[in-house]
């Protein structure tokens, strides 16, 4: 049988992060010392309260359909949230509770974007978002940065990018996969250009709550009406809360665009799982005090991991600020990031998402989500890998 493949999904390229994570599992399966800095998800474990809240879900028989976009008090919660947390008002009616961040995401591209337009999008990237863009028949444009800007695209960049054809412009402040953020100053600079050329913000704000040194979280929503009007923001429960598992997000949109996503989910996957939409309530209005003992811990296998990256000969790495990233630059070595990722999980047992998944290949993503006795294994072992190449 000769079986015909759309243009659109042959055009798709797979998650790397996710391939590396599921290899380095498998290895792990058969008994190999594997030390993962792939995967992008805390490795702490889901507040109680939250748990709880969803198995009393579940024992009351809360497992039914609800309504597409969410129960009505977890998208009061939400938007609770928002003017809490970044004095943003919306109605329950703007809020979308979705099956994760990513599948937000994908509800605001498919919902906003179309054959012939243009997305413009920071390098490096979150892998998803040039993908998602082909999806939806629309063009990805890339802004290339480096770790001598922080990895911040510059208004400058995004002015000249803009053609009649832009729709989008995508915003991920902290970052995926570099852990830089974006000063509020910078933040208002890049909203005010969208606003002055009419192009919307997909603010992709999830890691919002995970920064150090001081840094600080401002959407770009908030700076007026006129950057409200323009924005749609993307959030979900997986990082802040370790629920990567329960696959919930949620967004903020302007009415229309919150109406067509509400009208897309409807006719894809329908509702969020019941259950776990009480967990999620229990997060948002439960304790917060679990993230400060978390960030204690995510700093200082950021300082240590940083440290040592720098250390290796070859290497070099800017600190990250938020999220729990490290991007460090491995140009002087001498290969490119996909055969040094390869051969440094054959070699050493350690996994790390090669540059090139994230339109970056003289770069690597170390993710620090994972023990400090890891991070200090696997960049030994690290280390001994470039030192061997060198020597």
């Amino acid at each position: 049988m000769n079986y015909k493949i759309s243009r659109r999904a042959a055009s798709l390229s797979p998650s790397l992060t996710l391939v590396i994570d599921s290899k380095a599992k498998a290895m792990k399966a058969e008994g190999l010392d594997v030390v993962g800095f792939g995967a992008g998800e805390p490795d702490f474990d889901t507040p109680q309260h939250i748990k709880d809240a969803a198995i009393k879900a579940l024992n009351e028989g809360f497992t039914k359909y609800t309504p597409s976009s969410g129960i009505p008090e977890l998208r009061q919660a939400i938007a609770d949230k928002f003017k809490k947390d970044n004095g943003l008002t919306y109605k329950p009616s703007q809020i979308i509770v979705s099956n994760g961040g990513k599948h937000s995401c994908y509800n605001v591209i498919l919902a906003t974007c179309e054959e012939g337009d243009e997305v413009i999008i920071p390098s490096p990237y979150w892998l998803s978002y040039p993908e998602m863009v082909k999806l939806a028949g629309a063009t990805p444009v890339i802004l290339t940065t480096t770790d001598q800007t922080e990895f911040k695209v510059t208004p400058e960049q995004l002015r000249a990018a803009i053609t009649p054809r832009t729709r989008l412009f995508i915003l991920n402040s902290p970052s995926n996969p570099t852990g830089s953020v974006y000063t509020p100053d910078e933040i208002k600079a890049l909203g005010d250009i969208c606003v002055e050329k009419g192009v919307l913000i997909m603010s992709d704000e999830i890691y919002e709550h995970l920064l150090y040194d001081g840094a600080v979280h401002k959407s770009v929503a908030s700076f007026s009406q006129a950057h409200y009007d323009h924005t749609i923001v993307v959030h979900g429960f997986a990082k802040a809360w370790s629920m990567t598992g329960w696959r919930l997000g949620f967004l903020a949109a302007p009415e229309p665009i919150a109406k067509a996503i509400d009208a897309i989910q409807s006719h894809s996957t329908s509702n969020p799982t019941s259950f776990a939409q009480k967990g999620a309530v229990a997060a948002l209005t439960g304790p917060q005090d679990h993230l400060k003992g978390w960030l204690v811990e995510y700093a200082k296998r950021r300082t240590y991991a940083h440290q040592k990256l720098n250390s290796i000969p070859g290497i070099s790495c800017v600190n990250s600020k938020g999220a729990f990233y490290l991007f460090p630059n491995i140009s002087k070595i001498g290969l490119k990031s996909a055969d040094f990722c390869a051969r440094l999980l054959e070699v050493e047992k350690v996994a790390a998402v090669p540059g090139i998944a994230f339109g970056a290949d003289d770069y690597l993503r170390i993710s620090y989500a994972t023990s400090l006795a890891n991070i200090e294994k696997g960049l030994n072992r690290l280390e001994n890998f470039v030192r061997n190449l060198k020597a």
